[in-house]
Parts: C-alpha cells; structure tokens; sequence
C-alpha cells in the first residue's frame, strides 16, 4: 500500500444513482414477520428501522458508483455491467437469512474495501484475507454514527459490514438495547458459558456468542427457580372438575366503577366483551349473572352451545349497568376513576390443557390469592400530565406504579431484586465483573420484556388466546378488559419464554469481530476526532411521540 498516494477526487456513492428498491422494500416488508433471533425481540423499541433497509443504505453509501471510476470502467456498458453485480449483490445481503452468511459478508466489506482504498490512492487488501481487509476497515474506512440509534438497526448493520459503528441517543433504553446488540456479544465472542451444566467438549467448540447465550438461558432458568420458590404461591393451579389441577395460563380481569343510580350501586364491570375464545371448535364467553342478593355481578364461564352474548358494557360514550341498565358517562367512569373508585374483577381463567386452552370460572381462591399480594416496592414515578397519546390519566392512573396489579409489581419486583443475586452467582462460577455485568444485561432486557406484557393494560385477544403488551402503538390507552398472565406457565408471555427470545438474538449476533459502541448523551456532542464520520440516522420524532 502506498500511504504518500494522493487521493482521487471525489466519486459518488452507488447510493447516489441507483439502488435495487423493489427487492430492498421487499425484504424491509418481509422483517415485520420475522421473530426468532431478529433484534426487534430482544426488547420494544418504537419505529425501528428493518434491518435489511440500513444494511443496503449503509453499504451503498460506502461503495462508489462505477459511473464515478471511468479508469476502472471506462465505457457505460461496463459501468451498468459493474452497477448490476453490485445490484445483485445487495438483493443477497438484505435477506434475512443471509445476514448471518460469513462468505457473503465477507464479500461486502471486500467491496468496502476497494472504495476506501480507491479514495485513498491506495491497492485494496487482498480479497482473499479476510482478516486482512477487516482490519484495513478498521484503521481507514471512516466511522458510521447514528446520533438518534433506537433500537440499533444503523449502528447494528455498520458492524455486520465490517465497519466501526457509534450509537448515541438520550434515551437510556435505546442505549441499553444498542449496547446488548453491538457491543457486548463481541466482547465475549468464542467464550465458552461459565454455568455449572455447560459442555466443556460441546460440539464445535462455544462459537461466537453461544457461549453468553447458554448462560443467559441457564441463569434466566436460576432466576425462575428462585423466584418461583418466593412467590410461586401467589400463582396457584386450577382444580377442574374430574378433582385434577392445571396450571393457570392467565386470569381475566375487568375493571369496575359503582353504578351512579343510588338505588342499585353494584361495581359494574367494564367490559368490551364477553368472549373469551373465538377458536373454532372451542369457543368460549363469561355470563354475567346478578346476584341480587348481594347485589353484585358475578360470572360463569360457558361454551356457545346456549348462544352468547356479543356486546360488551362499555363504549366510546359510556357504560351500562348490567343490574339495573343505567347508563354511566364516560365522564362520570373518568371522576370516578380520579376519585380512586375504579376497582378489578376476575372475570375467568384460562388454564393449559392437555388438547388446547381450558376457559374456567372463577373461584374465591384465586380471587382471594390475587387481592392479597403485597409488594415489598412500588415504583413511585409520576406519569407526565401530558403526553400525545397517553390517555390513562384522566381515568386516575397517574402513578407508574397503578399501571400494575399487586401481584403483578410483586412479580417484578422479584425479578428485579434477583439480579443482584444472578450478578453474585456468576461471580461464584468465576465470571469476571465485566462479563457478569453483561449476562444482567440481557436478564434485565427479558424483566422489561415482561413489564411490558404483565401489566394491567395488557389484552387478552380471543382470537388467538393470548395476552398482548400494553403497547399496540405509541400510546398507553385506556382498556377496560385486560390478562393477567402467569409468569410460571409454559405458555403466553411466560418467563421463559423472554428468556429464551432474548438468547436467541445473543445467540445470532455471533459472527462481528469489531466492538460497536453505544454511549447515553445529545446529539450534537462529537465523539471523534480526525476525519468525518458517515452519519446513517433515522430523524427523531421530538415531541410528536408522548415517549419523547
């Protein structure tokens, strides 16, 4: 290599001229289905951008247009030749399933390469060393920054192609996402799990990240153990009829305010609907029946078979009593709700069956278990008085904390405090600080992940017999009809379950040998020195989103 070369003049980049679209939408569409191992599940991150997009984006932005090298491509039949082989080659590097390929990536950052070294005045590495041409990019090819990096695409995409890669954002969880994707699986790239059941002869040896993965799943499995054991009373099994047990998937809550007529003043459920299930050949609904004696609206659980009630009590305009049919306005739920007297009512119990879903009724015990759950800690934050899309307050959510039940913060509040003791435990099986701080890293990401789907704001869909997160879009939105889900099931939004989602992700981020960085601060902060960086962002929404 010649460093006294003088540099070439200035050459567009590919991305300036023509880029494979139809393909690249495709496949930025196609990323909305993926699931296992894609980075969109290692944690909730709004509007993130598909991964495909920036990996074409950040590659045809280093890469120079052959219509800008006429000593290489003298001619515009070579040019178009050269522009279509670089077409071709991203229509294979956006697919999801080649992200991972180390020979087509490998080829990429060759491509890199030549650009760098061609606005250099200098020969390219050579194409066959590998090694080589990752450290030629390391030492020349300029920094890609994403100064609003989110849930990481840009920054994660710059790494895969060989390049240094800098995230900053000023939201903490944004950092914290970006740094679970690209700066600690490299860190501890081909070392082998520290947990006492790991293989020491494991097939292949522990490559990439596979060796973080296992211990993220054997100390999440510790954690589940522990906490099972503190609070696993608090979740107890269904009886059915026959005399056995099953173990209760969710339990169906609806909220409640007291009827406005003063001669009835029964706690009305709210409820968008009766349905429980709409699967075919399982459907089920909750009866409302009024007990007149005591004055209260308790439910049966029941199939089809003797017709089904299909509205529900609560509406755009208000709510109806199901004992004496008055009408409650939605500003009389509201002060109601200010005033403290919103309430919760189980409605039903979903529970695993040996064929499918069992819907059950609910029973004293299981009421009485939910209603007595004490956490040692509550979060005392305040909900913003005002935010594009938070409706909450208005109905007397204000506190972070009211967004829970108690047994739900109980549950997190568990999790929470094992971390301490997850980190102490590493410690014992000789992690070092750095990498027991990095297996927390990932526990804590699959603690998020359960706040965001048990909370009291998450919906139980009939249609497919799940429980959803709270968030749908960009908004905490009222609901009146919500799922409890067990943390201890084997099945919806279950602990392991995050668990098991948050190590694939590690688990396929194994193939980046160059550290990315992540860092907490304003935009407008320089972390580099000497030559500009390629700045790759995705603008920020400012206030136009109530998390902003």
């Amino acid at each position: 290599m010649n460093d006294a070369a003088a540099p070439a003049a200035f050459r567009r980049k590919l991305i300036e001229v023509d880029l494979p679209l139809a393909k690249i939408n495709a496949e930025s569409a196609r990323e909305k289905s993926l699931r296992h191992g894609h980075p969109s599940t290692l944690h909730l991150w709004w509007a993130r951008r598909p991964l495909a997009a920036c990996r074409a984006v950040v590659f045809a932005s280093m890469v120079d247009d052959p219509g800008d090298c006429p000593d290489e491509f003298p001619t515009e039949e070579d040019q178009r030749a050269e522009r279509k082989r670089l077409h071709d080659l991203i229509e294979r590097l956006v697919v999801w399933e080649h992200s991972t390929d180390e020979t087509l990536l490998a080829q990429a950052r060759r491509e890199i390469a030549r650009s760098v070294a061609r606005g250099r005045g200098e020969r390219a590495p050579d194409p066959d060393d590998r090694a080589a041409v990752l450290a030629y990019l390391a030492e020349h090819a300029p920094p890609v920054v994403d100064p609003f990096c989110g849930g990481g695409s840009i920054p994660l995409e710059a790494q895969r192609l060989g390049l240094r890669a800098i995230g900053t954002d000023l939201n903490p969880v944004a950092v914290l996402i970006t740094k679970a994707l690209i700066e600690l699986p490299p860190k501890f790239r081909g070392r082998p799990p520290v947990n006492p059941d790991a293989d020491p002869m494991q097939s292949g040896g522990w490559k990439g990240a596979a060796g973080l993965a296992d211990d993220i799943r054997w100390y999440g499995r510790w954690m589940r153990e522990r906490a099972f054991e503190r609070i696993g009373h608090l979740y107890p099994k269904a009886r059915l009829a026959d005399g056995t047990e099953a173990t209760v998937i969710a339990w169906l809550w609806a909220r409640t305010v007291p009827c406005p007529n003063p001669a009835c003043g029964v706690a009305m459920p709210l409820m968008k609907t009766f349905q429980l299930s709409k699967k075919k050949g399982n459907e089920h609904w909750t009866r409302p029946v009024h007990d007149r004696e005591a004055n209260a609206i308790t439910f049966t659980v029941q199939d089809h078979a003797g017709g089904v009630r299909e509205d529900g009590t609560v509406g755009r305009d208000g709510a109806i009593c199901l004992a004496c049919e008055s009408a409650a306005p939605l500003v009389y739920i509201r002060e109601q709700g200010r005033d403290g007297h919103i309430g919760e009512q189980m409605t039903g119990i979903v529970a695993e069956g040996d064929r499918g879903r069992l819907f059950l009724s609910t029973n004293d015990e299981h009421v009485r278990i939910a209603s007595e759950s004490q956490p040692e800690w509550k979060p005392t934050g305040k909900l913003p008085d005002q935010a594009l899309g938070f409706r909450v307050q208005r109905y007397g959510f204000t506190d972070w904390n009211q967004l829970f039940t108690a047994r739900q913060l109980t549950t997190l509040t568990t999790f929470s405090d094992l971390l301490a003791a997850a980190r102490a435990h590493l410690a014992e099986h000789g992690a070092s600080a750095e990498y027991a701080g990095a297996v927390t890293t990932y526990l804590a990401l699959a603690i998020g992940k359960t706040a965001y789907s048990g909370c009291s704001f998450s919906r139980w869909q009939n249609a497919g017999d799940f429980v959803s997160g709270i968030f749908a879009r960009q908004a905490i939105s009222m609901i009146w009809d919500f799922g409890e889900a067990n943390p201890f099931s084997e099945s919806t939004q279950n602990w392991g379950a995050q668990i098991e989602w948050v190590a694939r992700v590690a688990e396929r981020l194994q193939n980046y040998v160059n550290i990315g960085e992540a860092y907490q601060q304003n935009a407008a902060t320089s972390l580099h020195a000497g030559k500009g960086p390629i700045i790759a962002t995705d603008p920020p929404y400012y206030d136009n989103i109530g998390y902003a």
